[in-house]
Formats: structure tokens, C-alpha cells, sequence
């Protein structure tokens, strides 16, 4: 386990790594925004305690990656402007709509610090496995070779569907195998 303090925003992160992950070859990783709800309360609204899982499952098979887990809950909003939205969605908003009804955007996550995490590891090449393509690019616009993207499929319940669909349709999300 890796510590990092982000001083543009006073967050702390951590990598956890297996195997050895410092030579020239791609190495698997997750980057990972902390989901309280779904991470350790096993929230079904999400994919991402699922996500979670599959991907350090997916690590430990390997024997060798890294998982760049980031303080950015609620897509960086934060976990009690996270439990208002969780509201907002009860009486009817999308993901979206509810953050954007509390003033933020739909998407307020930053990847800056992984490109100090990765550097630190000496990891200049990923295989990223991720339905986001925002953080395939960027990674890929900070330098970070995504040499392969790997769908992370898993979590899909009747709780969750309306989330994943609006994952997809506002934000992009790739939800299906390609």
C-alpha cells in the first residue's frame, strides 16, 4: 500500500500494488473513485462495489497490478452532498440531474494525481480496466500509455438499471462488451 497526498485539493489517495509492477510491461490497474455506499456498504444503486471487487479479483488472478483507489466520492462531490442526491434520485432525477440540481456538474472527478501515483510505481504502461472513457483519456493525455482497455461488466441488478443506463447515455460509459 502506497499513501498520496494531492495538495491541490487536500485529498489523500492510496495504490495498492501486487506482484512487481515497475518494468517495462503493461501492468493491469483499476483506477478506482471511492464509493462508500457501494464499496463497504454494498449499496446495489451502483456498479461499484462490484467493480471494486471484479477488479481486484482480476489483479490477484494475474498475480501482478495495481489498484489507484482516489478520494472522489460521489463523483467528487462528496459523500454528503452524495446522500442529497441519493434523495433527489428517490424522487425522480438521474445521477445526473441530481448533482446537477445541487449545483455541480455531472462528472467532478480529477485524474491528476494518478499520473504521480503511476510515475511513483514507474508504470508508463496500462491496461486499464475501466467503461469510462474519460479516464482513458486522461490518462493517455498525461502521458500514461492505455495500451488496452478492459471492460469491468459486472453489477447489473434491477436497483441499479436507470444508473447504469444514465451512465451510459450522459456519460458516455461503455456498458457493453465490445
Amino acid at each position: 500500500m502506497h499513501g498520496f497526498e494531492d495538495t491541490a485539493n487536500d485529498k489523500e489517495h492510496i495504490v495498492l500494488t501486487m506482484g512487481d509492477v515497475g518494468d517495462d510491461t503493461p501492468v493491469l490497474i483499476r483506477v478506482h473513485s471511492e464509493c462508500l455506499t457501494g464499496d463497504a456498504l454494498f449499496s446495489m444503486r451502483c456498479d461499484c462495489g462490484s467493480q471494486l471487487q471484479a477488479a481486484l479479483q482480476k489483479i490477484s488472478e494475474e498475480g501482478r497490478g495495481a489498484l489507484l483507489y482516489l478520494r472522489q466520492e460521489g463523483r467528487g462531490i462528496g459523500l454528503l452532498n452524495k446522500i442529497k442526491a441519493y434523495k433527489l434520485q428517490d424522487q425522480g432525477a438521474d445521477t445526473v440531474e441530481a448533482n446537477e440540481k445541487l449545483g455541480f456538474g455531472a462528472d467532478m472527478r480529477n485524474y491528476n494525481i494518478c499520473k504521480v501515483m503511476l510515475d511513483y510505481l514507474q508504470i508508463s504502461q496500462v491496461r486499464l480496466m475501466t467503461n469510462n472513457p474519460r479516464k482513458v483519456k486522461a490518462l493517455t493525455e498525461q502521458g500514461i500509455a492505455v495500451v488496452e482497455r478492459i471492460p469491468l461488466q459486472t453489477g447489473q441488478n434491477p436497483h441499479n438499471a436507470k444508473y447504469l443506463a444514465t451512465k451510459a447515455g450522459k456519460l458516455g460509459h461503455l456498458m457493453k462488451e465490445e
